[in-house]
């Protein structure tokens, strides 16, 4: 499957939730708690490939998602993606350590999902902020966001992980 998104910060999560219902979307998944282990070669050899391996634990269940290296585009994240839910994390984990897998970043957040036909919303809290994402088709995305009153210049095309080593960067400067 091919993931397309943006995100976008913003202040105030509860004004964004009203905009978000008034504009016809509907809330999918109540704010849940959600915690995210990135994976790699200790060669970093995923990281150099512009590839993702994540463990994603939720509301009691456990995801594992591959994605792809970013494909070129100026306003939108568009990656491959591929995720299966895994029922037991623990021979998960022994599987990925025998394939010479460690964990290299972990970060946590809450989220709520809401959606509107075939666009995903997600008003997520982190460390560093708040964000909102859209996932979808380009077009549906633009005009969503336009509905909100976001414009495009205000897209981020930056992961979680990037955004969280930008931040850290900002704050070792400051020292």
């Amino acid at each position: 499957m091919v993931e397309i998104e943006v995100k976008v910060r913003i202040k105030d999560i509860k004004a964004i939730k009203e905009r978000i219902l008034h504009r016809g979307a509907r809330l999918e998944k109540e704010r849940f708690y959600e915690e995210n282990t990135l994976y790699d070669f200790p060669s970093q050899a995923l990281y150099k490939k512009q590839h993702a391996l994540r463990l994603r634990k939720m509301n009691k269940k456990i995801f594992l998602t591959f994605k792809g290296p970013p494909q070129k585009s100026r306003k939108f994240k568009i990656r491959e993606e591929y995720e299966t839910e895994v029922k037991n994390e623990k021979q998960l984990r022994k599987i990925l350590k025998s394939l010479g897998l460690i964990p290299v970043f972990n970060y946590q957040k809450h989220r709520a999902v809401f959606r509107k036909k075939r666009l995903k919303i997600c008003l997520d809290e982190t460390s560093i902020g708040n964000f909102i994402e859209l996932e979808g088709e380009r077009n549906d995305i633009v005009k969503f966001a336009k509905d909100l009153g976001i414009s495009k210049t205000e897209f981020i095309k930056l992961d979680y992980i990037q955004l969280m080593k930008k931040e850290m960067g900002k704050q070792e400067m400051n020292t």
